[in-house]
Parts: C-alpha cells; structure tokens; sequence
C-alpha cells in the first residue's frame, strides 16, 4: 500500500536514510530526511487543530522556500489538497485561481504578495502565514490552534485521495482545473526515479518553481521518494549567478530545466564561464521542444548527456524520456519512449497508427488523471475511446521513440500543408547569431494561413530579416519559409516556458498597420 501513495513512499524513505540530507537551503541550513518528516508531521498537526481534513483544499503562494515544501507536504498528509499558486499573479488571476479552486485555507509567507491577500479577502478565504526560523525550530503559523501530534499518526492517506489540484497552462483555452491523487503522484514519482536510476546518491539544485508539475514532480519528489538531495536556491528562485555554485556546494549529480533556463545557463557560459564545472550524471530538459543545436551545445559545453522528456500536468507530469546512456540511445528532436503507461498514436477515429504515421498522441497509466474539475465538456474530448488525449500531433519510430510535430491547434496549416513550427523553430535557433526563435501561423487571403516568425539576436549580433530568410531558405522546403520575420528583444512565454504561439501572433501583427487577425 505505500507504494500506491507519496506519503508512504516518503515515510519509507524517512525511515531507510533517517540521517541523510533530504533539503537544503543553500547556504543556510540542511534538513536530514527524519528532521523534514518531523517538521512535515508537527505543521499536518497544527492544520488538523485548525480543522484541515480530507476533501479540504489549503492554497499556497509561496517562492521556492522550505515552508512552502514543509506545508504542501503537511496538506497532504492531513488527506487535504495543496494548491500550490504562481506568486507572480496579478489580483484579478488570483480570484480566478482561488475561485476555481475552492480552498478552505490560504497560506503564504510571513510578508505575503498583496494581489493574494486582496482575491483572498474578497473571497472570504481564511489566511495565515508560515515560517521556518532555522533548522531546529518548527514551522510557526499565524494562527494555529492548540495541536496534538496523536491527530496524525491516526490518519491513513488512501491512494485515492486528490492531494495535488494544479491548473493547465491555458495556452489555447481558459485554464482547466487537474485534480491528482496520492495514486497519480506516486505512480509518476515512481516512474522518473526509475527511468533516470536516481538513488540516495543523487543530488540537484531545484531551478524551476515548485508552483508546477516539473519542478515540483520531477526535481522535488522524485528527488525525495529516492532519498536523493534537494537544494533550493537561497533566493528562493533560479539565478544563473548562482547556480554552478551551488551545484559543485551541493554535489549535484543531474538537474531539470525548460530549454529557456538551458539557453539561458549556455548565454551564462559564454559570456562568463565557471572556472569548475561538477560531474553531472545526465541533464534532463522538458516542458517545451528542445532544439537539437541547444542540446549539442548543453552536451559539448557541459559533458553530461542531455536526455530530452516530454510531459504534461495531467499525466502527473512525465509520459516520455530518453533514456540514459546505458539504457539506450537519446535522439536528438525526439522525447524517448514511454514511461511506466500505455502511449499510441490515434486517428481521429481512435485507430492506432502504425510507425512513421503522424497522429494524436494518446496515453493512459496510473499516473493520469480521472479529469478535470467541474469540465464535462473538456473530459468528453479529452477522455475518448478509453484514452487521454494530449492536443499533440507524434510520430513513434521503429524503436518507440515520440517525436512531437506541434499542438492541434498549433500546426500551421499553409493552403493544405500541414506545417510543424517545432521545426521550424529548431532552424532558426539552429543559427549561430540568434538566441531564440518562434514560427507562427497569421491568417491569409490566398493561403489560409501564412508563417511569420519572430527572433531574438543573441548579444551584440546584427542579423537581420533577410539573413533570417535566407537561412531558411538554406534549411527548409520553400512553403516552410517564413513570410516575414521580425526582430525582437523577447518572447511571451508561459511559467512553465512554454511559447504561446496565438498570443506572439496577435503581438506581432499588432506592430503591423494593415494586419488583420480573426479572434
């Protein structure tokens, strides 16, 4: 039965590495994996006094800190849902957020971003905030009621228990609420520690926000459920200035980043390169297509195998990785293979496609979610002939391995030709005086839909648009040639790292006087 719930798997760990560093802060204090479960156990306590119990919903808005991975871990083990929030949301995203979310409890640092505390009033949601003095005292509430430590060591967590209620990024839709379970967590927990061999030898530095499935999942709880170590950095967020540091400080062995935070760490390089660099097992990057050029680049300059995985928030995360070196090879431009679920290739009438044939990739698994919260409509789309649909159009090859052409919705469809901007996007920052680049579809009088796309020169380059076409030109079938690029000092882009593709469309065309964009 542990094995089916995260609290039982990191109750198992607890007691296997007592005395092994679970978390750090950098360069302020470790937490040993028994220390972290006392810390856990005594905040569940004080939750319970307050009257958290199953069903219930605690939303917290915290940076990467210690207090937020003590109480979302407390939430769970109450049999409660943690609703971890982007602390970067504005007023209006937070009532949306909490709304859609329902908590009974907000909490948040002892200074708190006023935008949640005014959703949170206007709402009539219970606040309190949490902090963590040192490593030898105990998460202090604001207001908590007289506890006993009795009330959690009676409580069973059950696999079915929602214990993780996240949002999808929105990035064609209104955001849908994803409700996961002990079961959810622990099957995805269980699936990446397996496919990257992490061990209690293992140690990271947490670069993403803990706010969303890759940080959270990937970098944090596998971590755990493996008894390897977790570093979060001492502001509470990634900083390149920062992070080699605390890397070679922490023996860190692997990290997981979104190919912004890898272009990012490789423009850090460049321009001031460390005079160390650790031994890295592997470097895993997910959340948004990396372009092969970036991963030679990760690989050449770092020494450690770059293994590219794809996920999503409501398969708890992970669906596909490449593997580790002795495992098999990793394909440049492709995700891997499936992970611990079932994964096809369907037609629009729910027929598995064979390899080579490009289809709506489908899953399902122990790892996936039942559906959306109060979204009958999404689950009748999203859940048909016994599959969840991921909105993504892959190809498997002869050895199983996915590689992605673009979202549904996303595919640029140019007089009937089907265009994929992922390889479009992998052209233009394949060349070496841009940093980043993004294709697009705009709509057409004679084609329908015509490619723009929109690039950021790296330092001190001067490349213009007609260098940007002529690379193309080079490196593409002529129809897969932008009809117009423009030159730009940045991209809108998700949390997450995601490209939002409609919103760099309405953006750009807007710069134009005669554009016209249908709603």
């Amino acid at each position: 039965m542990e094995n089916q719930t995260l609290t039982g798997l990191l109750k198992k760990v607890a007691s296997e590495f007592p005395n092994r560093r679970a978390l750090s802060v950098s360069g302020k204090f470790d937490l040993t994996y028994a220390r972290l479960q006392e810390l856990v156990d005594h905040a569940a306590s004080h939750l319970i006094a307050s009257g958290i119990g199953p069903n219930d919903t605690v939303a917290l808005t915290f940076p990467n800190t210690v207090e937020l991975v003590v109480m979302f871990l407390a939430v769970v083990r109450c049999r409660a849902t943690a609703a971890p929030l982007n602390p970067a949301y504005t007023a209006e995203e937070f009532e949306f957020y909490l709304s859609d979310s329902e908590p009974k409890l907000l909490i948040t640092p002892e200074v708190p971003v006023q935008a949640v505390k005014a959703a949170a009033t206007k709402l009539n949601i219970p606040h309190v905030t949490a902090k963590l003095a040192d490593a030898t005292s105990h998460v202090t509430l604001s207001s908590a009621a007289e506890s006993s430590p009795d009330s959690v060591s009676q409580l069973v967590n059950d696999a079915s228990d929602v214990a993780l209620f996240l949002h999808t990024s929105g990035t064609t839709s209104r955001p849908k609420g994803v409700p996961l379970t002990q079961l959810n967590l622990a099957s995805s927990v269980q699936n990446i520690k397996s496919v990257y061999k992490l061990t209690e030898s293992d140690s990271t530095v947490i670069v993403l926000p803990l706010f969303h499935v890759h940080g959270l999942i990937a970098g944090l709880l596998s971590s755990l459920v493996a008894g390897a170590a977790v570093t979060l950095p001492a502001g509470g967020r990634f900083s390149a200035s920062t992070f080699w540091a605390d890397m070679l400080s922490y023996n860190a062995t692997w990290y997981t980043a979104v190919p912004t935070i890898h272009q990012i760490i490789l423009g850090r390089h460049d321009s001031k390169p460390e005079p160390k660099y650790p031994k890295l097992r592997f470097i895993r990057s997910c959340s948004s297509s990396l372009a092969p050029s970036i991963l030679a680049r990760l690989e050449e300059k770092f020494g450690a195998p770059v293994l590219e995985a794809y996920a999503m928030t409501e398969a708890t995360h992970l669906m596909c990785s490449n593997p580790l070196p002795e495992d098999g090879p990793h394909k440049p431009g492709s995700v891997g293979r499936a992970v611990g679920q079932e994964l096809a290739i369907l037609d629009e009438k729910g027929l598995v496609q064979p390899e080579g044939v490009n289809g709506e990739v489908c899953v399902r698994g122990p790892n996936v979610t039942k559906g959306y919260k109060n979204n009958p409509e999404a689950n009748k789309a999203a859940f048909l002939f016994g599959w969840f649909h991921t909105g993504d159009i892959g190809v498997l090859d002869s050895d199983g391995y996915l590689s992605l052409v673009g979202r549904i919705k996303e595919l640029i469809n140019r007089g009937g030709e089907k265009i994929s901007p992922i390889e479009v996007d992998a052209v233009l920052v394949s060349h070496p005086e841009i940093q980043d680049g993004v294709s697009f579809g705009v709509p057409d009088d004679k084609y329908g839909e015509e490619i723009n796309c929109a690039v950021i020169p790296r330092k001190g380059a001067s490349i213009d648009e007609e260098e940007v076409l002529r690379f193309c030109k080079k490196n593409l079938a002529s129809f897969k040639v932008p009809k117009k690029v423009f030159i730009t000092d940045s991209l809108p882009k998700t949390t997450t790292g995601k490209i939002l593709r409609r919103l760099l469309a309405e953006h750009f065309l807007a710069q134009i006087p005669t554009a016209k964009f249908d709603a």
